[in-house]
């Protein structure tokens, strides 16, 4: 077990992926998906409010790095001259389906569901840019997903407490650093740049 106050490597991992990402987005590396990017920020700022309402404590920082993180992208896609991802019906239908999650997580006021909702609502955000990723892999800065992935590892060693509330978003953002690097790293041996 680790020392509680190790989940800030942990935000400060994912804010250096989400640097690196917002870097490659401005020179045109990456190209991300602002839908996801839009709730992959929105999702977590919302569970980091459920956990300090339900007082998890610090593994939250984690959470509330994963809300800051997308943002940092998302200005980048704004900002730059190379475009960002053309946003399909399909990603539309993935966005709404986050946004009724988040939704029902407003209306049920229990800190243990409200964080599984936000998972939810995460993990339909990111549909859109797994379904990009298999399609362009080289549309995906790499580095990202595995800082993330490290980051949410190093959370889950500092938890003490573990009501899913504490360890479920962490949880979840390991599996989907490892699905997200998987695909990219696989497709792009498939796929020529």
């Amino acid at each position: 077990m680790l020392d509680p106050h190790w989940v800030f490597l942990s935000s400060v991992l994912s804010l250096f992926g989400s640097v690196h990402y917002a870097r490659a987005t401005l020179a045109g590396r990456a190209r991300p998906n602002r839908v996801t990017w839009s709730l992959w920020a929105a999702a977590p700022l919302i569970g980091f409010f459920a956990q300090l309402d339900g007082g998890i404590g610090l593994p939250a920082v984690q959470t509330l790095g994963a809300g800051i993180s997308p943002l940092i992208v998302l200005t980048a896609s704004f900002l730059s001259r190379h475009g960002a991802v053309k946003v399909s019906a399909f990603d539309l239908a993935c966005g709404s389906t986050a946004v009724v999650a988040l939704a029902a997580w407003l209306g049920l006021g229990h800190t243990g569901l409200a964080v599984l909702f936000v998972v939810l609502a995460d993990a339909a955000a990111a549909v859109p840019t797994v379904r990009k990723a298999w399609r362009d892999p080289h549309s995906e800065h790499v580095m990202f997903y595995p800082l993330i992935g490290i980051g949410a590892v190093i959370t889950l060693l500092t938890i003490t407490d573990w009501r899913p509330a504490s360890w479920l978003f962490a949880g979840y953002i390991l599996a989907l650093a490892a699905t997200m690097s998987a695909v990219i790293t696989t497709r792009r041996q498939a796929v020529p740049a």
